[in-house]
């Protein structure tokens, strides 16, 4: 039985870009990037062609990472994502759904082909199609949060 971390302290943002990497790879049996510790933070930061996104297991979960492809779709700063309630991205209407997609991502794993309405902080809205989205599991077993990759996004 997997179990939830309330509060998952990382030693470095490496230490979690590394769990995202793995845990996508374990989950989906897919490789997000090839993994080297020294090149992985500014990969994923700098030079891939997607958004990614994670946040934790609080009972409200925060962002706690995004790559620039994601900030510069959701119109913030690394500071304003990573101090935004991950519901937020959503607007009012459409939480509903997105809460349904995350309780199914804590039941199988991760999902594939999500696609759903976001919202940047200019007020924006965009669809994004084709998402997968999945827990992030450490060593222990233990879930740590959950992250999306976003490839693929149609502004409205």
């Amino acid at each position: 039985m997997m179990r939830k971390v309330e509060k998952y302290r990382y030693d470095s943002v490496s230490d979690h870009l590394e769990l995202l990497v793995k845990s996508y790879e374990r989950l989906t049996g897919k490789i997000l990037i090839e993994y080297d510790q020294l090149d992985t933070l500014p990969i994923l930061f700098e030079k891939v062609d997607f958004a990614l996104v994670s946040h934790g297991t609080e009972e409200d979960p925060v962002f706690n990472y995004g790559n620039r492809c994601a900030l510069e779709l959701f119109e913030m700063s690394f500071e304003e994502l990573t101090n935004l309630p991950s519901r937020k991205s959503a607007e009012l209407p459409n939480r509903e759904e997105r809460a349904r997609l995350l309780a199914e991502v804590t039941a199988k794993g991760y999902i594939e082909n999500y696609s759903g309405v976001r919202m940047s902080a200019t007020g924006k809205r965009f669809r994004i199609e084709e998402a997968t989205v999945w827990n992030l599991i450490n060593a222990e077993g233990d879930c740590c949060g959950q992250a999306a990759v976003i490839s693929k996004w149609v502004m409205l």
